[in-house]
């Protein structure tokens, strides 16, 4: 056999007892990672309650009541618990304390996203309440699929949440009958349920969009366009009966070509605003369901050249921080948001707290906020 190709087989079988080591010695060491991660696991979740309380000089029965959200516990000595805890690496394990029917002190809260001004300020709202409250907050965003809002639901039922706030929840009756069905605690934000059986918090949208649409008529405006919100929502349909009303209350003919199709998004706002200043006759004033869709129509105002106020005039519903801030500011409705969030918290506590304690439909109240938007109708 030549020298080169008895030199080129051993180099190959070489190669691959090496190969072979070296798949050994990881198969080894992974293995031996995972003991020792399994061990560091095994070692925390082996503290318990009692090592606690030893370490802290109290009695199990007052840690028991500092990790399950107690108020009646001494400052100093809620103190001590939690740091002997963290010396030794104690974690609570909310699973289980769910599990023996214990609360979690968690609330869930199920929204659309939070990547807009209304929702932050409803959410800063629920943190200020459950702040005082000592509960902790877990968020699920659904994107605004109401198949992924059904899939939540019934995951956070079964899950680790002691109750659940729904903001502007595309209700579908089969899954939010099966809350009251569990006893499980939630609470609606800005939409109602057509059932008596579920809490909620709005604001007067009927109201709210009247007074915006009497104000226009009131400057002179005849021809009013109105940006929808998703029908199927409440607040949508609401605030839709409202602009027709205080058309109706001046005996000015609704005209269902000045109506367009909004979703409570900028994007929505803007093709709605394009439909409605693209009419032959377009309207000296366009209404919109929501701040963000007003700001949308005004972009597609812009593009067109069009002047605002002096040429068309907008009105929003909300008073999102970014109302005051648009050039010109904008005129709209406010709702109290902030105070929205801390109602629905009081009410699903209060339903957390007594089970049997009957749903309640909280309303509060907007107001007409006047800036920079509106003017009389040009000539």
């Amino acid at each position: 056999m030549p020298k080169e190709k008895c030199f080129a087989n051993v180099f190959a079988v070489t190669c691959l007892k090496m190969t072979r080591l070296f798949s050994v010695y990881c198969n080894r060491l992974q293995k031996d990672m995972s003991v020792s991660k399994n061990t560091r696991k095994k070692s925390q979740n082996s503290i318990t309650i009692v090592d606690v309380a030893r370490e802290a000089g109290v009695s199990y029965s007052t840690v028991s009541r500092v990790f399950s959200g107690f108020e009646f516990v001494n400052g100093d000595t809620r103190e001590k618990v939690i740091e002997a805890a963290n010396r030794l690496g104690y974690v609570v394990n909310l699973q289980a304390r769910s599990l023996a029917g214990g609360r979690s002190n968690i609330i869930g809260l199920l929204a659309p996203g939070i990547d807009n001004g209304y929702i932050s300020e409803i959410v800063s709202g629920i943190d200020q309440e459950l702040a005082r409250s000592n509960y902790d907050l877990m968020l699920y965003t659904t994107h605004r699929y109401a198949g992924k809002e059904a899939f939540y639901v019934k995951s956070i039922a079964n899950g680790l949440v002691d109750g659940l706030i729904l903001i502007v929840p595309l209700i579908t009756a089969n899954y939010i009958q099966a809350l009251p069905s569990q006893d499980f605690p939630y609470v609606l934000i800005d939409q109602t349920d057509s059932m008596p059986h579920s809490s909620s918090v709005d604001a007067t949208n009927w109201q709210g969009a009247y007074d915006a649409t009497n104000y226009l008529i009131s400057i002179g405006h005849r021809r009013i366009g109105f940006i929808t919100g998703q029908l199927q929502l409440s607040s949508s349909t609401e605030r839709l009966d409202g602009y027709r009303a205080a058309l109706q209350h001046h005996h000015i003919a609704y005209d269902e070509s000045l109506v367009a199709l909004g979703d409570y998004q900028t994007k929505g706002g803007y093709v709605a605003g394009q439909q409605l200043i693209n009419l032959p006759q377009r309207p000296t004033a366009i209404f919109a369901s929501n701040d963000l869709s007003a700001i949308g129509a005004i972009e597609a105002a812009r593009e067109r050249g069009l002047r605002i106020p002096n040429d068309i005039s907008f009105v929003g519903f909300d008073d999102i921080p970014q109302a005051s801030l648009a050039y010109p500011k904008l005129t709209t409705v406010r709702q109290p948001l902030v105070q929205i969030g801390q109602v629905a918290v009081r009410l699903l506590l209060e339903k957390i707290d007594d089970p049997e304690k009957e749903a309640r439909r909280v309303t509060l109240s907007t107001e007409l906020i006047i800036r920079d938007s509106c003017a009389p109708p040009h000539g």
